[in-house]
């Protein structure tokens, strides 16, 4: 109890006494801290509790970033007359639908990656997820043409801010005498993303889930003989660690 309540008081207060020191620069470094503590408790599902060699984890990133970004901007309105005419502001669909949204599209492409590499083990699913990764990466470069989707390299502009019952946390509050920019109010929101993947990847590790996880990651045949479903429990973890990945991605969008 005594270490959770220091541990408390140190994260709190870490991004004051960084930025005392250096300014709003090292808050921000400490909320991309927070995104790649999640992007990382999300690659440990898949490699540490699976024991699935995926080096194309950053994909999922990439696909809950530009999901957020595309539902929370114009840009779409602006491609697609039909959406214009729905949305005739743009997209600024609340986050509280992006990030559902965000976190099973990714989960969706993790259960595409992990379905045609089941029979694959060490360095050749390490090559194939490499690959996917590197696919990922080259669509959303190339997707503004012929029909503008991702806007090419140039990126889409113009993302609602995150918003908490109309709290917009890209503008400046006081609250109870100190002054919290956005950068302040980012980093705590990620904090409590980190937490909350904390607590569902403990949860995981000591259910039934998390045990066949393990059986697989120690021998997969054996694990397959004991009556495990080696392929839905691969693809689980999969889809579970992507998801994880499109919730960073959505929070950095």
């Amino acid at each position: 109890l005594a270490v959770g309540v220091v541990t408390a008081i140190v994260v709190a207060a870490l991004p004051f006494v960084v930025g005392a020191a250096g300014g709003n620069y090292w808050v921000r470094v400490l909320d991309f801290a927070m995104l790649y503590v999640m992007l990382a408790l999300g690659l440990n599902v898949v490699v540490g509790f699976a024991g699935l060699l995926d080096l194309g984890y950053i994909a999922f990133y990439a696909v809950g970033a530009y999901t957020a970004a595309l539902l929370t901007s114009p840009h779409l309105a602006n491609q697609f007359i039909w959406i214009a005419n729905m949305f005739p502001g743009g997209m600024h669909t609340p986050y509280w639908i992006v990030v559902p949204c965000a976190m099973g599209l990714a989960a969706i492409f993790g259960v595409l990656l992990g379905a045609p590499t089941l029979r694959l083990r060490g360095d050749y699913l390490a090559i194939v997820t490499l690959g996917f990764g590197e696919i990922v990466r080259i669509f959303m470069n190339n997707l503004a043409r012929p029909v503008n989707i991702t806007n090419g390299p140039q990126g889409i502009t113009g993302v609602a801010p995150l918003q908490v019952f109309g709290f917009n946390l890209a503008q400046p509050h006081e609250i109870l005498g100190f002054t919290f920019t956005s950068v302040y109010m980012y980093y705590y929101v990620f904090v409590i993303c980190a937490l909350l993947v904390i607590w569902v990847c403990t949860r995981l590790q000591h259910s039934r889930i998390g045990r066949a996880w393990a059986a697989i990651r120690e021998d997969e045949i054996a694990a397959k003989a004991m009556g495990i479903n080696t392929r839905n429990v691969k693809l689980l973890a999969f889809a579970m660690g992507a998801s994880f990945g499109g919730l960073s991605g959505a929070m950095f969008g």
